[in-house]
Protein backbone atom coordinates (compact mmCIF):
# COMPACT_ATOMS: atom_id res chain seq x y z
CA UNK A 1 0.00 0.00 0.00
CA UNK A 2 1.22 3.61 -0.94
CA UNK A 3 1.38 5.59 2.23
CA UNK A 4 3.39 8.26 0.74
CA UNK A 5 1.74 10.66 -2.11
CA UNK A 6 3.79 13.93 -3.02
CA UNK A 7 1.85 16.37 -4.20
CA UNK A 8 4.53 19.06 -4.27
CA UNK A 9 3.17 22.12 -6.54
CA UNK A 10 5.91 22.81 -9.69
CA UNK A 11 7.39 25.66 -8.15
CA UNK A 12 7.82 24.30 -4.57
CA UNK A 13 6.90 27.51 -3.08
CA UNK A 14 3.11 27.85 -1.30
CA UNK A 15 0.87 29.31 -4.04
CA UNK A 16 -2.50 31.78 -3.03
CA UNK A 17 -4.39 28.83 -1.40
CA UNK A 18 -4.74 30.55 2.24
CA UNK A 19 -8.18 32.30 2.16
CA UNK A 20 -10.93 31.44 3.97
CA UNK A 21 -10.43 29.92 7.61
CA UNK A 22 -11.91 26.53 8.26
CA UNK A 23 -15.56 27.02 10.30
CA UNK A 24 -14.60 24.38 12.90
CA UNK A 25 -11.38 24.12 14.96
CA UNK A 26 -9.75 20.71 15.26
CA UNK A 27 -9.69 19.12 18.67
CA UNK A 28 -6.03 17.56 19.99
CA UNK A 29 -7.91 13.65 20.58
CA UNK A 30 -9.47 14.20 16.61
CA UNK A 31 -5.35 15.31 15.38
CA UNK A 32 -4.32 12.40 16.31
CA UNK A 33 -6.98 10.27 15.02
CA UNK A 34 -7.00 11.82 11.24
CA UNK A 35 -6.09 9.13 8.26
CA UNK A 36 -4.14 11.70 6.84
CA UNK A 37 -1.23 14.44 8.06
CA UNK A 38 0.71 16.85 6.03
CA UNK A 39 4.77 17.21 6.56
CA UNK A 40 6.10 20.25 5.18
CA UNK A 41 10.11 20.21 5.24
CA UNK A 42 12.56 20.93 3.21
CA UNK A 43 13.38 19.49 0.12
CA UNK A 44 16.07 17.53 0.67
CA UNK A 45 14.91 15.70 3.45
CA UNK A 46 11.76 14.44 1.60
CA UNK A 47 13.05 11.30 0.63
CA UNK A 48 14.49 10.86 4.61
CA UNK A 49 10.91 11.50 5.60
CA UNK A 50 8.97 9.57 3.33
CA UNK A 51 10.99 6.09 4.11
CA UNK A 52 10.92 6.75 7.91
CA UNK A 53 7.22 6.67 7.91
CA UNK A 54 6.17 4.26 5.26
CA UNK A 55 5.22 1.66 7.64
CA UNK A 56 2.62 4.00 9.91
CA UNK A 57 -0.64 3.16 9.62
CA UNK A 58 -1.82 6.76 7.84
CA UNK A 59 -1.12 8.52 5.03
CA UNK A 60 1.36 11.12 4.84
CA UNK A 61 1.43 14.10 2.25
CA UNK A 62 4.40 15.94 1.83
CA UNK A 63 5.09 19.77 0.71
CA UNK A 64 1.78 20.30 -0.62
CA UNK A 65 1.85 23.95 -0.97
CA UNK A 66 -1.37 23.54 -2.95
CA UNK A 67 -3.71 22.64 -0.05
CA UNK A 68 -6.38 25.26 -0.28
CA UNK A 69 -8.89 23.67 2.79
CA UNK A 70 -7.94 23.25 6.56
CA UNK A 71 -11.10 21.55 7.70
CA UNK A 72 -9.32 19.01 10.21
CA UNK A 73 -6.23 18.96 8.48
CA UNK A 74 -3.04 17.85 10.43
CA UNK A 75 0.13 20.09 9.84
CA UNK A 76 3.50 18.88 11.02
CA UNK A 77 6.90 20.53 10.10
CA UNK A 78 10.36 19.24 10.53
CA UNK A 79 13.55 21.40 10.30
CA UNK A 80 11.35 24.77 9.70
CA UNK A 81 14.38 26.71 10.62
CA UNK A 82 15.40 25.80 7.06
CA UNK A 83 12.34 26.87 5.13
CA UNK A 84 11.96 29.90 2.90
CA UNK A 85 10.46 32.94 4.60
CA UNK A 86 7.55 32.37 2.52
CA UNK A 87 7.45 28.58 3.16
CA UNK A 88 7.32 29.39 6.88
CA UNK A 89 4.95 32.23 6.54
CA UNK A 90 2.17 29.64 4.87
CA UNK A 91 2.82 27.75 7.97
CA UNK A 92 1.67 30.57 10.25
CA UNK A 93 -1.39 31.30 8.29
CA UNK A 94 -2.85 27.59 8.14
CA UNK A 95 -2.25 28.01 11.86
CA UNK A 96 -4.30 31.24 11.90
CA UNK A 97 -6.75 29.34 9.85
CA UNK A 98 -7.42 26.88 12.32
CA UNK A 99 -5.43 23.94 10.87
CA UNK A 100 -3.54 22.08 13.73
CA UNK A 101 -0.02 22.49 13.25
CA UNK A 102 2.83 21.10 15.30
CA UNK A 103 6.71 19.81 14.89
CA UNK A 104 6.66 16.85 13.12
CA UNK A 105 8.74 15.02 15.96
CA UNK A 106 6.25 16.28 18.80
CA UNK A 107 3.41 14.70 16.89
CA UNK A 108 4.69 11.78 16.62
CA UNK A 109 5.66 11.41 20.26
CA UNK A 110 1.43 11.63 21.06
CA UNK A 111 0.60 9.71 18.73
CA UNK A 112 2.77 6.34 18.43
CA UNK A 113 3.83 6.74 22.61
CA UNK A 114 7.44 6.77 21.31
CA UNK A 115 9.87 9.48 20.11
CA UNK A 116 11.34 8.80 16.56
CA UNK A 117 14.60 8.85 17.25
CA UNK A 118 15.85 8.99 13.21
CA UNK A 119 13.53 12.13 13.48
CA UNK A 120 15.38 13.62 16.02
CA UNK A 121 17.97 17.09 16.07
CA UNK A 122 19.57 18.74 18.77
CA UNK A 123 16.87 21.52 18.85
CA UNK A 124 15.19 18.36 20.66
CA UNK A 125 17.40 18.89 22.98
CA UNK A 126 17.92 22.40 23.75
CA UNK A 127 14.52 23.20 25.11
CA UNK A 128 15.43 21.97 28.91
CA UNK A 129 12.52 23.61 29.83
CA UNK A 130 10.37 20.98 28.00
CA UNK A 131 11.84 18.36 29.89
CA UNK A 132 9.87 18.84 33.06
CA UNK A 133 11.76 15.93 35.09
CA UNK A 134 15.21 17.77 33.89
CA UNK A 135 14.27 21.46 34.94
CA UNK A 136 11.83 21.30 37.86
CA UNK A 137 13.05 20.48 41.04
CA UNK A 138 9.55 19.73 42.33
CA UNK A 139 9.43 16.88 40.06
CA UNK A 140 12.93 15.75 41.07
CA UNK A 141 11.74 15.80 44.50
CA UNK A 142 8.93 14.58 44.02
CA UNK A 143 10.45 10.99 41.93
CA UNK A 144 12.92 11.21 44.72
CA UNK A 145 10.29 10.72 47.55
CA UNK A 146 8.23 7.99 45.33
CA UNK A 147 11.70 6.41 44.54
CA UNK A 148 12.44 6.25 48.76
CA UNK A 149 8.77 5.10 49.41
CA UNK A 150 8.32 2.65 47.26
CA UNK A 151 11.96 1.25 47.39
CA UNK A 152 11.28 0.43 51.71
CA UNK A 153 7.81 -0.46 50.83
CA UNK A 154 9.00 -3.36 48.69
CA UNK A 155 12.03 -4.35 50.77
CA UNK A 156 9.22 -4.80 53.66
CA UNK A 157 7.19 -7.05 51.48
CA UNK A 158 9.40 -8.75 49.61
CA UNK A 159 12.52 -9.55 52.31
CA UNK A 160 10.73 -13.75 52.54
CA UNK A 161 11.13 -13.81 48.71
CA UNK A 162 14.64 -12.52 49.04
CA UNK A 163 16.00 -14.52 51.97
CA UNK A 164 14.55 -17.91 50.05
CA UNK A 165 15.83 -16.95 46.14
CA UNK A 166 19.23 -16.51 48.66
CA UNK A 167 19.01 -20.13 49.76
CA UNK A 168 17.96 -21.49 46.46
CA UNK A 169 21.02 -19.46 44.61
CA UNK A 170 23.73 -21.35 47.28
CA UNK A 171 22.28 -24.53 47.19
CA UNK A 172 21.97 -24.94 43.27
CA UNK A 173 25.66 -23.40 42.20
CA UNK A 174 28.84 -22.31 44.17
CA UNK A 175 29.74 -19.08 44.34
CA UNK A 176 28.34 -15.40 45.36
CA UNK A 177 24.68 -14.77 46.08
CA UNK A 178 24.56 -10.95 44.81
CA UNK A 179 26.16 -9.86 41.81
CA UNK A 180 27.58 -6.66 40.95
CA UNK A 181 28.47 -4.96 37.98
CA UNK A 182 29.64 -1.49 37.00
CA UNK A 183 26.56 0.10 34.74
CA UNK A 184 26.69 3.86 33.65
CA UNK A 185 24.22 5.72 35.38
CA UNK A 186 22.87 9.62 35.43
CA UNK A 187 25.64 12.24 33.99
CA UNK A 188 27.79 9.21 32.76
CA UNK A 189 28.87 8.11 35.97
CA UNK A 190 29.24 4.65 36.37
CA UNK A 191 28.12 2.79 39.49
CA UNK A 192 27.88 -0.82 40.42
CA UNK A 193 24.34 -2.59 40.25
CA UNK A 194 23.40 -5.00 42.86
CA UNK A 195 21.39 -8.30 41.52
CA UNK A 196 20.35 -11.85 42.30
CA UNK A 197 23.15 -13.72 40.67
CA UNK A 198 21.15 -15.73 37.71
CA UNK A 199 24.04 -17.36 35.78
CA UNK A 200 27.14 -19.61 36.36
CA UNK A 201 30.70 -17.77 37.77
CA UNK A 202 32.49 -17.81 34.64
CA UNK A 203 29.73 -16.67 32.58
CA UNK A 204 31.89 -14.26 30.80
CA UNK A 205 34.54 -15.63 30.43
CA UNK A 206 35.39 -14.78 27.41
CA UNK A 207 34.17 -11.17 27.59
CA UNK A 208 31.32 -8.84 27.81
CA UNK A 209 28.42 -10.62 26.36
CA UNK A 210 24.67 -9.26 25.33
CA UNK A 211 22.29 -10.99 27.52
CA UNK A 212 19.93 -13.35 25.36
CA UNK A 213 16.41 -15.00 26.03
CA UNK A 214 17.14 -18.77 26.65
CA UNK A 215 20.97 -17.77 27.70
CA UNK A 216 22.51 -20.99 27.97
CA UNK A 217 24.83 -19.11 30.71
CA UNK A 218 21.50 -18.97 33.15
CA UNK A 219 21.03 -21.16 36.20
CA UNK A 220 17.77 -23.23 36.57
CA UNK A 221 17.54 -21.10 39.49
CA UNK A 222 18.69 -17.77 37.66
CA UNK A 223 16.07 -18.59 34.80
CA UNK A 224 12.67 -18.46 37.16
CA UNK A 225 13.94 -15.20 39.04
CA UNK A 226 15.01 -13.32 35.32
CA UNK A 227 11.35 -14.27 34.19
CA UNK A 228 9.56 -13.08 37.43
CA UNK A 229 12.13 -10.29 37.96
CA UNK A 230 12.82 -11.58 41.41
CA UNK A 231 16.97 -11.35 40.54
CA UNK A 232 16.17 -7.36 40.13
CA UNK A 233 14.91 -6.79 44.01
CA UNK A 234 18.49 -6.27 45.34
CA UNK A 235 18.58 -2.78 43.61
CA UNK A 236 16.44 -1.65 46.60
CA UNK A 237 19.93 -0.71 47.77
CA UNK A 238 20.76 1.39 44.68
CA UNK A 239 17.57 2.51 44.93
CA UNK A 240 18.47 3.64 48.52
CA UNK A 241 21.66 5.09 48.18
CA UNK A 242 20.39 7.45 44.94
CA UNK A 243 21.93 5.67 42.12
CA UNK A 244 18.39 4.44 40.54
CA UNK A 245 15.03 5.02 40.17
CA UNK A 246 12.19 2.74 40.38
CA UNK A 247 11.42 3.87 36.93
CA UNK A 248 13.49 5.15 34.44
CA UNK A 249 15.77 4.05 31.55
CA UNK A 250 17.60 0.33 32.19
CA UNK A 251 21.33 0.93 32.83
CA UNK A 252 23.77 -0.44 30.49
CA UNK A 253 27.00 -1.10 30.34
CA UNK A 254 29.98 1.08 28.81
CA UNK A 255 31.11 -1.45 26.18
CA UNK A 256 28.13 -1.79 25.11
CA UNK A 257 27.09 1.87 25.47
CA UNK A 258 30.32 3.15 23.31
CA UNK A 259 29.14 0.53 20.11
CA UNK A 260 25.47 1.88 20.33
CA UNK A 261 26.00 5.22 20.72
CA UNK A 262 27.66 5.08 16.87
CA UNK A 263 24.56 3.80 15.02
CA UNK A 264 21.74 5.32 17.36
CA UNK A 265 21.48 9.02 17.42
CA UNK A 266 21.83 10.71 20.90
CA UNK A 267 22.01 7.28 22.56
CA UNK A 268 23.67 9.16 25.62
CA UNK A 269 20.95 11.52 26.08
CA UNK A 270 19.51 8.38 28.52
CA UNK A 271 21.72 9.47 31.04
CA UNK A 272 20.12 12.82 32.44
CA UNK A 273 18.07 11.12 34.72
CA UNK A 274 18.62 7.82 36.33
CA UNK A 275 18.27 4.63 35.21
CA UNK A 276 15.29 2.65 36.89
CA UNK A 277 14.64 -0.98 37.95
CA UNK A 278 11.78 -1.38 35.34
CA UNK A 279 10.95 1.48 32.47
CA UNK A 280 8.57 2.27 29.69
CA UNK A 281 11.00 0.44 27.04
CA UNK A 282 10.89 -2.73 29.40
CA UNK A 283 7.50 -2.60 29.43
CA UNK A 284 6.46 -1.45 25.92
CA UNK A 285 9.12 -4.12 23.83
CA UNK A 286 9.85 -7.55 24.09
CA UNK A 287 12.67 -8.59 25.54
CA UNK A 288 15.43 -8.10 22.55
CA UNK A 289 19.29 -8.20 22.23
CA UNK A 290 20.35 -6.93 18.72
CA UNK A 291 21.14 -3.34 17.53
CA UNK A 292 17.59 -3.02 16.00
CA UNK A 293 15.95 -4.01 19.79
CA UNK A 294 17.92 -1.63 21.50
CA UNK A 295 17.02 1.50 18.97
CA UNK A 296 13.51 0.48 19.86
CA UNK A 297 13.96 1.13 23.33
CA UNK A 298 15.55 4.14 22.81
CA UNK A 299 12.58 5.35 21.27
CA UNK A 300 10.56 4.34 24.38
CA UNK A 301 13.46 6.01 26.86
CA UNK A 302 13.50 9.34 25.05
CA UNK A 303 9.96 9.64 24.97
CA UNK A 304 9.95 8.68 28.68
CA UNK A 305 12.17 11.79 29.63
CA UNK A 306 9.90 14.19 27.56
CA UNK A 307 6.78 13.47 28.78
CA UNK A 308 7.94 12.31 32.23
CA UNK A 309 4.86 12.61 35.16
CA UNK A 310 4.25 10.68 38.26
CA UNK A 311 0.98 9.29 36.18
CA UNK A 312 3.49 8.08 33.42
CA UNK A 313 5.80 5.95 36.32
CA UNK A 314 2.28 5.09 38.04
CA UNK A 315 1.22 3.10 34.91
CA UNK A 316 4.49 1.60 34.03
CA UNK A 317 4.49 0.52 37.84
CA UNK A 318 1.17 -1.01 36.67
CA UNK A 319 2.49 -2.16 33.67
CA UNK A 320 5.56 -3.94 35.23
CA UNK A 321 2.93 -6.15 37.54
CA UNK A 322 1.75 -7.62 34.65
CA UNK A 323 4.64 -8.13 33.42
CA UNK A 324 6.29 -10.25 36.02
CA UNK A 325 2.82 -12.11 36.05
CA UNK A 326 2.63 -13.19 32.81
CA UNK A 327 6.78 -13.08 32.59
CA UNK A 328 6.33 -10.75 29.23
CA UNK A 329 9.04 -8.27 28.38
CA UNK A 330 12.54 -7.50 30.35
Amino acid sequence: MDFMVDRKIESGEPGEALQKPVTRIISKGSALTQKVIYVYCPSERESEIKQIVESYPFETIVNDYALNTYEKKVICHFESASLTKEQRQYLVKATELGAWVEPLVSYLDHRLGYTEVKLLHSGYFLHQKAFSILSTKRTQLSKRFVDITAAVCLAIISLPVCIVTALAIKLESKGPILYRQKRVGQYNEEFEVIKFRSMGTDAEKSGAQWAIQNDSRVTKVGKFIRKTRIDELPQILNILKGEMSIVGPRPEREVFISELEKTIPYYRFRHAVKPGVTGLAQVSYPYGASVEDAVWKHKYDIYYIKHHSTLLDIKVLLKTVKVVLFGAGR
